[in-house]
């Protein structure tokens, strides 16, 4: 299950991490930076696609949910591709675009009694303070190994 970097107005579910407002500790305090780096540098990438088109700087009350995140991939990949257009033609590294799933999608249940009960399970998995905590506890382990601590 995926999760999303938070900061603390979030609720502890599973499927946010949030940072650790008080660290205590080498790693907590390690892990509460790393975090706080992360968020930065999402910000500044969101900075750079408000300062390139005008479309990301403007309210988007009044957008529903999917026109939004079609205008951002749309402006992520025009971002994109301006970067790779401005290299030297001896700089440019051949991306592979055209990749094949290794794992095709299983084919949906159309029972609604098995939809519902997946659904019930998804929302408790989800809204989990125990899996939230237990997960914010790996992050913090695996960035501590990856500093090369033990």
């Amino acid at each position: 299950m995926g999760y999303y970097l938070a900061d603390g107005i979030y609720p502890q579910w599973s499927t946010f991490v949030k940072t650790i407002s008080a660290p205590i500790g080498a790693k907590k305090k390690y892990f509460a930076a790393a975090q706080e780096s992360t968020m930065k540098d999402v910000e500044c990438a969101f900075g750079v696609l408000q300062a390139r088109f005008a479309i990301v700087r403007q309210p988007a009350r009044f957008f529903k949910v999917p026109d939004l995140k079609d205008t951002m991939k749309a402006c992520i990949i025009l971002h994109n591709m301006i970067i790779e257009d401005e290299r030297d033609e001896q700089d440019t590294l051949d991306f592979e675009y055209e990749q094949g799933n290794a794992n095709p999608p299983e084919p949906a249940s159309h029972d609604e009694a098995d939809m519902l009960a997946t659904f019930i399970h998804n929302h408790l998995h989800i809204r989990d303070k125990e899996t939230h905590s237990q997960l914010q506890l790996d992050l913090i382990k695996h960035l501590w190994q990856l500093n090369g601590q033990s």
